[in-house]
């Protein structure tokens, strides 16, 4: 959204930066969360995203004009600047402060075994109201025809 109108192409970006996070979780060997994070975050926030945005269909006239947009861009920028060297500075000068991992930590069998005894009503009410959530901006977006 912020150097295109189409918000088809944030969609789009935000696929990707969904797989590149995967991506990560495949390196870390974590394969829990690497397929959690492909099944949900891709499979399913992404294709009811894409789903809105197009049963949605935004017209080029009907979004706001934004004279000052560049501007905006370029003060969030240097807002943000400075906590990214933060953030990169104390990442690059981590050591290998964390332990090794128990045997069986992250294993399917082990975060399938907690998700489906311990946190399933908590998983169920959140996938519903996700669902719910969608339904609602449609209806909410959708105008009427006269």
């Amino acid at each position: 959204m912020l150097w295109s109108k189409q918000s088809i192409l944030s969609a789009f970006g935000f696929l990707i930066a969904m797989l590149a996070m995967a991506g990560v979780f495949a390196l870390l060997e974590n394969s829990f969360l690497f397929l959690a994070q492909i099944m949900v975050s891709v499979g399913a926030v992404v294709v009811l995203s894409l789903m809105v945005i197009i049963t949605v269909n935004m017209k080029d006239e009907d979004l706001p004009d934004e004279p000052k947009k560049l501007r905006w861009i370029l003060f969030s920028a240097i807002l943000v600047a400075p906590f990214s060297f933060l953030m990169y500075r104390a990442l690059t000068h981590m050591h290998q402060s964390f332990g090794v991992s128990q045997e069986g930590y992250g294993t399917l069998k082990s975060m399938g075994g907690e998700l489906f005894s311990h946190w399933v009503l908590p998983f169920e009410i959140a996938s519903v109201l996700l669902l719910a959530a969608m339904v609602a901006a449609i209806v909410i977006a959708r105008k009427e025809p006269n």
